[in-house]
């Protein structure tokens, strides 16, 4: 995009000018964050297990004594060599919030369906030091809506993001939030796919910022895993 070259007077009537519209988005960001909070919650009574380092544990038992918690619905299937680009670029945050959101009582990890030591490879490969579990031989992803099966896929569209999605694949990218009340129950809080989890790409909040701002043309064709960009 062309851009003209001002003085400074000019180009300070149009910051204000922006200003304007970034006071709207903030005011209806936090109508939304309202909106959000006050969501009915769901109970989950299924006895989800998963693979952890630590051996077998339940979802309460992720929590890890706080009563929030979040998870990375991360794309990584039994089979794969590794994980998903968009979704490693999605965990390349979490260890730098890690300290804050313990603090605030809140638990972050990802959970995927491959099995566990594929999970601990990758996780290694790629220096992350968050928790990672794996839901392997569960339906925890079925039943959250982020991995199909081939009937579903050939089908030619899938029920993803609250709704009919007409592009396919065996996984999908989501963040989840449960709470869990002082009786041990867990509660399915809220749930947001396909652009929503751009809540955990803090990059891309920089980028907007930045002079070409996304710079994309094909969507996040770009993106590379952390450890696959030249160097230099």
């Amino acid at each position: 995009m062309p851009h003209t070259v001002v003085s400074h007077n000019e180009w300070l009537a149009a910051r204000r000018e922006l200003l304007k519209a970034e006071k709207r988005l903030t005011h209806l960001r936090d109508e939304v964050a309202a909106q959000r909070a006050a969501l009915p919650w769901l109970r989950i009574d299924k006895p989800y297990v998963f693979d952890t380092l630590e051996g077998p544990r339940t979802l309460a038992e992720l929590f890890d004594g706080r009563s929030q918690l979040i998870i990375q619905h991360f794309m990584f299937a039994p089979g794969w060599a590794q994980g998903c680009p968009s979704c490693s670029f999605m965990a390349d945050h979490i260890d730098g919030m890690n300290p804050h959101l313990a603090n605030h009582d809140v638990t972050m990890l990802a959970v995927s369906r491959a099995p566990l030591a594929d999970i601990e490879r990758y996780r290694q490969r790629m220096g992350w030091s968050f928790r990672w579990v794996s839901s392997h031989g569960n339906s925890f992803n079925r039943d959250f809506r982020v991995t199909f099966t081939p009937e579903e896929i050939a089908s030619g569209h899938i029920d993803y993001n609250f709704g009919q999605w007409d592009e396919t694949g065996e996984e999908w990218p989501g963040v989840s939030a449960f709470f869990k009340d002082e009786s041990g129950a867990v509660f399915r809080t809220y749930s947001t796919f396909g652009r929503g989890v751009e809540v955990m790409m803090g990059t891309y909040a920089i980028l907007d910022i930045a002079p070409k701002g996304r710079n994309e043309s094909e969507g996040m064709e770009w993106l590379r895993r952390h450890d696959q960009y030249a160097k230099g």
